[in-house]
């Protein structure tokens, strides 16, 4: 994409309901669930514009990983250092048995090879080290919003679970999330199948609608992993390399 793109998306992503209810949704599972240790190691593949950077860096010291050049380049501006070039399943550049943590945060749908991809991260991990992971939930949702963000894929909560365990990862959480706000979204994506919507829905809403979907779904982060969520737009994961 051009540039003019990726820095109207890095202006966006401090702003959009989406990303900022997201973002504490996960803070809280990284403290609640991951609790990595003081001072992690913790490296984000596929930071995107460095939208989450910040709050990564909260538990740690966070190394990155980008494929596209543009968005690279601002998420290193970002994070104030340089963010590596990496294409999954390709993690060669980054020591094995290293990161106390790794963030896939709404990556794996684009990668063509995901079950080689959580090969790889696992040995990436130090051991009792997790991976924090989110994908697009449901493949009956597939729409023009997947087409337009590159998507291979939505996932069932079961595919996880299997590639997860084939890769040799503990699963210690997985759940859907964005559930709160499930049946108006599915409702737009179906709306959207019968009139033959062909373009993306992630528009910024006005700053009412914006900071009442931000509450909304932001409820989410004191639920999830307490309470069981029957449903959701996405999947959330907390997958563990084993200790011994």
């Amino acid at each position: 994409m051009e540039r003019k793109v990726y820095e109207q998306m890095a202006k966006l992503d401090g702003l959009h309901w989406w990303f900022t209810a997201r973002r504490r949704i996960l803070d809280g599972l990284i403290e609640r669930v991951v609790r990595p240790p003081n001072n992690a190691r913790i490296l984000e593949l596929g930071a995107g514009t460095g939208h989450n950077l910040a709050m990564l860096e909260r538990f740690g010291s966070v190394e990155a990983s980008e494929l596209d050049p543009v968005a690279r380049e601002l998420a290193s501006t970002r994070l104030g250092r340089e963010v590596k070039e990496a294409a999954l399943p390709d993690l060669s550049m980054f020591p094995a048995d290293s990161y106390d943590m790794i963030a896939l945060l709404d990556v794996l749908e684009h990668v063509p090879d995901d079950k080689g991809s959580l090969d790889a991260i696992l040995k990436r991990l130090k051991p009792g080290g997790a991976l924090l992971l989110t994908v697009p939930a449901n493949p009956w949702m597939w729409s023009a919003h997947d087409v337009a963000h590159h998507h291979h894929r939505r996932y069932r909560k079961s595919e996880i679970a299997t590639l997860a365990r084939d890769a040799g990862f503990e699963i210690e959480l997985l759940s859907p999330f964005n559930s709160l706000l499930f049946p108006p979204i599915a409702a737009v994506r179906a709306i959207g199948k019968l009139t033959g919507k062909d373009d993306s829905d992630d528009a910024m809403p006005g700053d009412l609608v914006n900071k009442t979907l931000d509450a909304v779904f932001g409820l989410e982060r004191s639920l999830i992993g307490r309470v069981p969520m029957p449903f959701g737009v996405s999947l959330v994961a907390v997958l563990r390399r084993p200790r011994a």
